[in-house]
């Protein structure tokens, strides 16, 4: 198993000792999965935490009326969880779905405990995934409330410029907050 990616995405975070790695690849599962396939259903506990080594990826949750609203959008050399789910281990609110084929690396959560136990130098590497997501999550809120349609329509598409390729037009209409009918309005300016 290749697992160059990950551990250059690990070293990036924070430089890891050899005796790290060789336990990390001990533990690393590598697993390829279709389109449309779900790595997690609300309800069900999050086992695992997942690095995509290739792929692309969304979470979503169904409101109160039944609409499905995509919470985050993940890609190739980023770590995918149900943070709520896999830290508490807890059943998941949300559900995670594959939007093209891919090749995930993971460690289970008990793995990750022993980690984080026999490398207190590991500690840092999770705090700082887990820092990542929480960030990701203000910045979406705040986004959400300070900035117009448009601008968070060209916001995602600069800062993910093949999204329009990899998800469909519902999911990022439900991921930046506004319908259907006006993101094909915006994206009908934009073309002109």
């Amino acid at each position: 198993m290749d697992t160059e990616l990950i551990m250059q995405t690990v070293n990036h975070i924070s430089p890891v000792s050899d005796a790290v790695k060789i336990r990390l690849k001990e533990y690393l599962k590598e697993e390829r999965f279709p389109k449309k396939y779900q790595l997690l259903q609300e309800g069900q506990t999050a086992k695992k935490i997942y690095f995509i080594k290739e792929g692309f990826a969304r979470a979503f949750y169904y409101t109160a009326d039944g609409k499905e609203c995509t919470a985050w959008f993940m890609g190739t050399g980023e770590f995918m969880i149900s943070v709520f789910s896999f830290f508490t281990q807890k059943p998941a609110a949300e559900n995670i779905e594959l939007l093209e084929d891919s090749t995930l690396q993971s460690i289970t959560w008990a793995q990750l405990q022993t980690l984080y136990k026999e490398f207190t130098e590991f500690n840092l590497i999770g705090r700082i995934i887990t820092e990542k997501y929480y960030i990701e999550s203000e910045k979406k809120s705040i986004l959400l409330r300070t900035l117009t349609a448009k601008e968070r329509y060209q916001q995602l598409v600069k800062s993910n410029p093949d999204i329009l390729q990899k998800a469909s037009l519902s999911q990022i209409a439900s991921f930046i907050g506004i319908t259907l009918e006006t993101l094909s309005r915006l994206r009908g300016k934009r073309a002109h």
